[in-house]
């Protein structure tokens, strides 16, 4: 799908990634353009779903998320229903935040966040409890070197 996006909607796009709290006037006169001209092209772009959703980033270390958790998933079933079954199980487990299906030696790599290794040995056994995983291990982060949501703006 090509993009019809210019260089206005790659600074107000850059804009909104930072802090989407903004004010349409500020954005508008950091883009320079009109507060109309603006607002249009961020509604475009919220619907044609570029722009999905307005969040706010929380501190985990402030709510007691002192783990990151890498979980390497091999899996022992590589059928279409047991995929979706696998899907729904993980979108369940709240502490599961990132999951990506993988090419290579592994099969799933998941993105925890717990307080501690206790509450990772929680979620671990409801890893195992579903049918055909044949691998499940982890590594624990031991620093965040960079952690941002910022996607970049070069690929259109």
């Amino acid at each position: 799908m090509k993009l019809n996006l210019d260089k206005y909607d790659r600074v107000i796009l850059d804009l909104l990634q930072k802090d989407c709290t903004l004010a349409i006037g500020d954005i508008a006169e950091k883009v320079g353009l009109s507060n109309t001209a603006c607002w249009r092209r961020i509604h475009k772009m919220e619907e044609k779903g570029i722009i999905r959703a307005k969040v706010a980033l929380l501190d985990r270390k402030k709510l007691n998320i002192n783990v990151i958790v890498m979980v390497f998933i091999k899996t022992a079933q590589h059928n279409i229903e047991w995929i979706e079954k696998f899907h729904s199980h993980i979108y369940n487990i709240d502490e599961v935040i990132e999951v990506y299906r993988m090419a290579g030696e592994t099969d799933y790599l998941l993105k925890v966040a717990v307080s501690d290794v206790a509450e990772y040995d929680k979620v671990y056994k409801k890893l195992i409890e579903i049918k055909g995983l044949a691998d499940v291990s982890s590594s624990f982060a031991m620093e965040q070197i960079k952690y941002t949501t910022e996607l970049p703006l070069n690929f259109f």
